[in-house]
């Protein structure tokens, strides 16, 4: 075990939610204005991008390793923002939040800065906590890392592969009013948030590689706590249980975890 210096943590933590702070901010000018609160969901992966910079750079760590999370960071979030800003845009507001939104009779502005960026803005936080720490960390263990690399890129390929595949699907008229049941979606029912939540593992690794990021275990049980129960997985299911053969598509295959097709 090395020595953790935490006045280089506080420093890294308070620059994270600064910088994050500032990012929600702006994130909300700019859903206020376009009248679409959804543009957070762009912000979410570019928000982890921003943290894992703002981390390489004020951390006093291992240069390697602070490079190393940057990057996968960086893949991971600037991808994922990418498709989140083609799926909405030219797309009215997500339903999630119009429903969220018609519960309050107040301003729907502040009402939205409290219940949509500034949740989102502590989740990008506490979920990024495995970058920040490890950005101040000192010695590694090698292998755990590469681990985590490994598990990082399985991730990323799962979810890009699901996500495209959802996508060309989706683009071809015969396929109007259809369930996606091809490719990796024969395995799994989320093939993109299964793929998110091994990017999260992995990067968690990688921090665990050195002390003290093995204690950071709450922040990607976190993740996939959101990713299969909360915001992610749980909420698409009630909202697609309407659809026609969706009950048919749920019995033969997976829930999360990819398994062959029944």
């Amino acid at each position: 075990m090395t020595s953790f210096e935490w006045s280089d943590f506080l420093v890294v933590a308070l620059s994270s939610a600064a910088a994050t702070a500032v990012l929600m901010i702006v994130t909300a000018v700019i859903g206020s204005r376009i009248g679409r609160h959804n543009v957070v969901d762009v912000t979410w992966g570019a928000g982890f991008v921003l943290i894992a910079a703002v981390a390489a750079a004020v951390g006093t760590g291992e240069l390697w390793r602070r490079l190393v999370l940057a990057a996968v960071v960086a893949l991971w979030g600037l991808r994922l923002a990418s498709h989140m800003f083609q799926r909405s845009r030219g797309e009215g507001e997500d339903p999630r939040y119009e429903e969220m939104l018609s519960k309050t009779s107040g301003n729907h502005t502040l009402y939205a800065l409290r219940k949509i960026y500034l949740t989102q803005a502590l989740a990008l936080w506490f979920v990024s906590l495995p970058i920040q720490v490890s950005s101040v960390a000192h010695g590694s263990v090698v292998v755990v890392a590469l681990v985590g690399i490994v598990l990082w890129a399985v991730g990323l390929t799962f979810e890009a592969t699901g996500d495209a595949q959802l996508k060309a699907f989706k683009a071809d008229p015969s396929n109007k009013g259809k369930i996606m049941d091809r490719g990796l979606w024969s395995w799994t029912r989320h093939p993109n948030y299964f793929g998110d939540a091994c990017v999260w593992w992995g990067i968690y690794l990688i921090a665990a590689s050195a002390w003290p990021g093995v204690v950071t275990l709450l922040s990607p049980v976190a993740m996939t706590y959101f990713l299969v129960f909360a915001t992610g997985a749980r909420l698409l299911e009630k909202s697609m249980s309407q659809r026609p053969g969706y009950e048919e598509y749920q019995q033969r295959t997976s829930y999360f975890l990819p398994r062959p097709p029944k």
